[in-house]
């Protein structure tokens, strides 16, 4: 398996030196009459560009342009960003929480943090317990894994699934209605025991199911991206890739070599959207490669990114093995966040068994769940899920219409499809920008 790791930097160094050269932040809306402009300075560290870009993909911030130099000991970032509607971020205590987080006072010393690879991971965070989960996906997989939890009485407050080269990935944050996190070892165990027997229920293939224990936390998605990567997900037959993303998906990856530099050029062109810069960030940043320049810019539906990297040891790309193996790693990246079919956003009061009994109903009605995300707002849960038929058709609408009626008479439900027309670019707001939950909440109760 793959491992994540840096060499060492003394912390009392990394503080002496923000202390001599505190990182400047500036958030500019008068540079550009269409955009925010959010300008970094900053000592270049291990894994910097991944913190920032994760902090602006966590504001839910529409990456539009970036250009990005690390040369030296200094780092310098420029930013073009807009909200979900495609304006400027004018919000007083949003840009003071951005000049606050990426200033000197919200600079950490630790840095991008490892993670070995985990198929089932279960720790206790506050007053919630996580689960990782990792395996072969199949039809009905998630309404299984939501009744083992459901029927040990755990409530699933936050979730994240991905499906990618029929592979599944889980991170659940489940507690106990009345205790909060559940730290009965006996408990714990069977719950364990009987998510394993699903798992290794769906398991044909020479990955198989294992499950392990973690005690730590990382970002959701990050941590979703180490499990598929550390799962080697992006290995995969063409038949299936052929299948599961149509052309439209399937994006344009170069790697050359600049000679007068000496660094391996990586050049990305696909269809634009929501966190596409953090994905593809991530996944160099796991392979340990170091971005040195980059340049980020959207036209219309399109995006293009170009990134100038070596590996930490200093070396470029220089075997076609090495540059087929990237290539491979940032497509999956890119396509592990790819949806399409019909999308239902769901919004109904939080109980134990909700998570169950949503994805028991899409199970009956013929429908496989490519993408999910699970949030709780106080008490209001919020629900998003991609679908798909479970034959590979087209998603019959008479059914989705079918199903909204059926669980309509306890949550409110939206449908929307998800376009998959190369020519139909998607439109700037909360469709092309994917899971943002205060903004879904806002919308049910609009």
């Amino acid at each position: 398996m793959a491992t994540v790791c840096w060499p060492y930097f003394d912390p009392e160094y990394e503080n002496f030196s923000n202390r001599i050269n505190p990182p400047r932040v500036s958030v500019d809306n008068a540079s550009c009459h269409d955009c925010t402009l959010i300008k970094v300075d900053s000592v270049n560290k291990p894994g910097i560009l991944l913190e920032l870009v994760q902090i602006l993909t966590d504001l839910d911030f529409i990456i539009t342009k970036a250009y990005i130099s690390s040369d030296g000991g200094w780092f310098m970032d420029v930013f073009h960003v807009t909200d979900q509607q495609g304006k400027k971020i004018t919000d007083i205590k949003t840009i003071d929480f951005i000049e606050k987080t990426l200033g000197p006072k919200g600079q950490s010393t630790e840095g991008v943090k490892s993670w070995p690879a985990k198929r089932v991971g279960v720790h206790s965070i506050g007053d919630h317990t996580a689960i990782e989960l990792i395996g072969r996906d199949r039809p009905g997989l998630l309404s299984e894994i939501s009744a083992v939890l459901a029927n040990l009485q755990f409530n699933v407050i936050a979730a994240e699934v991905w499906t990618h080269n029929r592979r599944i990935a889980c991170v659940l944050y489940v507690n106990d209605a009345t205790t909060g996190a559940v730290d009965n070892p006996n408990r714990l165990s069977l719950m364990e025991e009987q998510l394993k027997h699903i798992l290794r229920g769906c398991e044909d293939d020479e990955k198989g199911a294992h499950t392990s224990f973690s005690m730590g936390f990382t970002h959701m998605d990050r941590r979703l991206h180490q499990m598929l990567f550390a799962d080697r997900d992006y290995e995969c037959t063409g038949v299936t890739a052929e299948m599961d993303y149509p052309p439209c998906f399937r994006p344009k990856i170069a790697i050359e070599r600049c000679e007068e530099k000496g660094y391996s050029v990586v050049s990305v062109s696909c269809k634009d959207r929501a966190k596409l810069m953090f994905d593809i960030v991530c996944t160099l940043t796991d392979m340990q490669y170091v971005v040195f320049h980059a340049t980020i810019s959207s036209d219309g539906p399109y995006a293009s990114q170009e990134y100038f990297i070596r590996h930490m040891d200093g070396c470029t790309l220089d075997t076609e093995a090495e540059k087929e193996r990237v290539i491979k790693c940032i497509e999956a990246a890119i396509q592990r966040r790819v949806s399409e079919g019909v999308s239902l956003e769901l919004c109904a009061k939080d109980r134990v068994g909700l998570l169950s009994e949503v994805t028991r109903v899409l199970r009956e009605n013929g429908l496989t769940v490519c993408r999910a995300a699970v949030s709780t707002m106080g008490e209001q849960a919020l629900n998003v899920f991609y679908v798909r038929d479970a034959s590979g058709n087209p998603v019959d609408m008479k059914i989705v219409e079918a199903l909204r009626k059926e669980i309509g008479e306890t949550m409110m439900v939206k449908v929307k499809r998800v376009p998959t027309n190369a020519e139909a670019p998607e439109t700037r707001g909360w469709t092309k920008t994917g899971f943002f939950f205060g903004n879904l909440l806002e919308r049910f109760l609009s």
